[in-house]
């Protein structure tokens, strides 16, 4: 499947999504629907069992919305249906069955900063800045932003953020919690893409448990969570690949997970 605004490559059981709309690799109402049928298309391919999601060149992830579009934008009806079509985008993402891994390459701000924050692990190069700086617009985060990070960062630290407009460097994001590692220029991808193949081994059955359970209990709260957890445990003893972890274990040997 071949796209105009993203670029996508698998190898080794890595998806790499690359937005592809340099300078600024802005998320168009065509990048967006682009990014959710490349999503679709991975869900569906059996031989992907992570994705890294970054931008183009060296020096911006994503650096937001296309604001050119807002001018468009006339009535409030408008403004929900540009809304909606990256939130669905982003809730995707975040319940997607396989790990997503966003390899902060540069700039991430406003829309890339939700990007981010709806995948699973974040890696964010040394010269790459992060926040949200809509309120600079007259705005707020409209792609799920006021709500994924307070749950990450805690409600002090969002609010700063979203309020002030700022960015912060990656060792700020890391401070607060909002990435997961920081890496020299020039190596998010690479180390994305590290993460990314460690995750491919493992047992996507599993996997993707983890996350229907994280969020379940993050969105309907703990008892549900704990509910939840039980059930996927409940379900995993049922699969091929639970009998063979358990066996590659008492043998002593690797394992060999199929997804059955």
């Amino acid at each position: 499947m071949t796209f105009e605004n993203v670029l996508l490559a698998t190898e080794a059981g890595v998806a790499t999504m690359t937005v592809n709309t340099p300078p600024t690799n802005t998320l168009s109402a065509k990048t967006v629907g682009e990014l959710s049928r490349a999503f679709e298309a991975i869900e569906r391919d059996d031989g992907v069992h992570a994705v890294v999601v970054t931008g183009a060149g060296d020096h911006v992830f994503v650096g937001g919305a296309d604001v050119n579009e807002f001018t468009r934008i006339t009535s409030p009806e408008d403004a929900r249906a540009k809304m909606r079509s990256g939130a669905d985008l982003f809730r995707r993402i975040e319940l997607f069955p396989k790990p997503v891994i966003a390899a902060i390459n540069g700039v991430c701000a406003g829309g890339g900063c939700e990007f981010a924050l709806a995948c699973d692990l974040r890696i964010m190069a040394e010269p790459a800045t992060i926040g949200q700086p809509e309120i600079n617009l007259g705005i707020i985060p409209g792609w799920g932003g006021t709500q994924r990070l307070p749950r990450l960062v805690g409600p002090g630290n969002a609010l700063m953020l979203m309020m002030s407009g700022e960015t912060i460097s990656a060792a700020q994001a890391a401070r607060i919690g909002l990435v997961n590692e920081v890496v020299p220029a020039g190596r998010a991808r690479a180390r994305a893409m590290e993460i990314a193949r460690t995750l491919a081994a493992r047992a996507p059955l599993a996997l993707a448990a983890i996350k229907r359970a994280v969020a379940t209990g993050l969105g309907e709260g703990y008892e549900a969570g704990i509910v939840c957890e039980q059930d996927e445990m409940a379900g995993l003893f049922a699969s091929a690949d639970t009998r063979e972890g358990i066996a590659a274990f008492l043998g002593k040997r690797r394992p060999v997970f199929r997804g059955v």
